[in-house]
């Protein structure tokens, strides 16, 4: 497979989103990657765009490659997309993705901006990588990167998915169906009969509507201490021990007041016994939606953020718009990918900022919250920026020498050399 990086940073071989592309090259041998210096050549490319187009046409895949630059791509790359659209090419038949660094501000409008470009010159869009500038440092981003890559192949190989129902299922792992379900939701109910007929493995189904809620969050923090709700009617057990208790979530619900209904917010709310505490990260999770999903925005960013948030690889959302079957046909089976290959993608600005925020609240409010704290604390999410001394006094001399400007003249591009330079090392290795 020939895979294009199309390298939006005017940094050109000194951008650090570059060494990700660098890396994969080397982990996937198998594969051949090109290389398009856009952000840096953007000049001779507005007035000579044939060997770009000769590039693209030449790939089976387009990785779009770049840091963040407030809020988006750099405009060197905003140039390159606006050529492409100049160009008057018929980029239909093209499939992309895209891989960015920072240090997850505001990542996501980034990667829309990328994702609604490429849907105007209708071209498929496979999810990108939202890595942190070091990701690529450590071997737990190295792994991301590679398990993205993996996974985007996979995606890409298959753009049909022809899944035969089958009542004999694997073993070894359970997905569980949480729905608000009512007689008359005929729709809904064939979309869990479609997803529980294709999925490989065994499901169980809970319908929320027969639980027997004596009534929602109270907000009386009686749980902060031990995880026990105030009500008697044993939600919180029945959330522990039966919901939690399997190795992915599906919600199913029909779309009412652009949300997912008052009882799923009771259900949500009520969930409170586990504090900020992220119980069931690593676990995929997905949804089933009757209803036009696509026209809320507000639903869209609210399913989004709460995967984000809780650490959880979003499988996907098939709704009723349009060829559902399909849909539940693609979900069904990247749910079972994300369980059978642990995937777990880096969390974006929704997750780490969002975490971020609960880690302070938490720290402040720990003599009250303890058994958030303590999730807390045995799971490293007190990450503080003092913690990192090191690379805070590095700060102060490289700070001094960017402030000189006869030392900064005459080093030149080693300040870039010097950044690139612990990529360097890890594609040496």
């Amino acid at each position: 497979m020939n895979i294009l990086i199309i390298n939006g940073s005017p940094k050109g071989k000194y951008s650090v989103t570059l060494h990700t592309g660098l890396f994969l090259e080397k982990k996937f041998p198998y594969h051949k990657f090109s290389y398009l210096n856009a952000g840096q050549k953007i000049n001779a490319l507005e007035k000579d765009f044939s060997p770009a187009l000769e590039a693209i046409r030449a790939a089976d895949l387009l990785v779009f490659s770049y840091p963040v630059y407030t809020f988006l791509v750099p405009s060197q790359l905003h140039r390159f997309i606006e050529l492409m659209k100049e160009s008057g090419e018929d980029f239909s038949a093209k499939t992309a993705s895209q891989i960015s660094t920072s240090k997850h501000f505001y990542d996501v409008t980034a990667h829309r901006f990328i994702e609604d470009n490429c849907a105007d010159m209708g071209i498929r869009f496979l999810d990108g990588l939202s890595a942190d500038m070091d990701d690529i440092l450590s071997e737990k981003g190295q792994k991301q990167a590679v398990d993205w890559l993996e996974f985007t192949l996979w995606k890409y190989e298959r753009s049909q998915f022809d899944i035969k129902e089958t009542t004999a299922k694997k073993e070894g792992r359970k997905a569980v169906i949480v729905a608000d379900l009512l007689p008359e939701d005929a729709g809904l109910k064939a979309m869990i009969d479609r997803f529980t007929a294709v999925f490989p493995y065994s499901t169980d189904i809970v319908n929320i509507q027969e639980f027997p809620f004596q009534g929602g969050c109270l907000s009386c923090f009686n749980c902060a201490s031990d995880g026990k709700c105030i009500y008697k009617d044993g939600f919180d057990t029945f959330l522990r021990e039966t919901i939690h208790a399997h190795d992915a979530i599906i919600y199913a619900f029909r779309i009412k007041d652009h949300s997912m209904g008052s009882r799923f917010k009771m259900y949500d709310d009520r969930q409170f016994c586990n504090g900020h505490r992220t119980v069931t990260m690593g676990s995929p999770v997905g949804y089933l939606v009757a209803g036009q999903y696509s026209a809320e925005e507000n639903l869209r960013l609210l399913l989004e953020a709460r995967a984000q948030v809780g650490g959880n690889f979003l499988a996907g959302v098939a709704s009723d718009e349009s060829d559902a079957n399909a849909a539940i046909d693609a979900l069904a089976a990247t749910t079972a990918y994300a369980l059978e290959h642990s995937y777990a993608p880096p969390q974006n600005f929704y997750g780490v900022g969002g975490m971020k925020i609960f880690r302070d609240l938490i720290y402040t409010m720990r003599g009250l919250m303890r058994e958030d704290h303590k999730f807390f604390k045995s799971h490293g999410q007190y990450d503080f920026p003092q913690k990192k001394w090191r690379t805070s006094l590095l700060m102060y001399p490289v700070g001094w020498l960017m402030r000189n400007k006869k030392l900064k003249a005459k080093a030149g591009n080693k300040m870039n050399e010097g950044m690139i330079a612990p990529y360097r090392k890890i594609l040496d290795k």
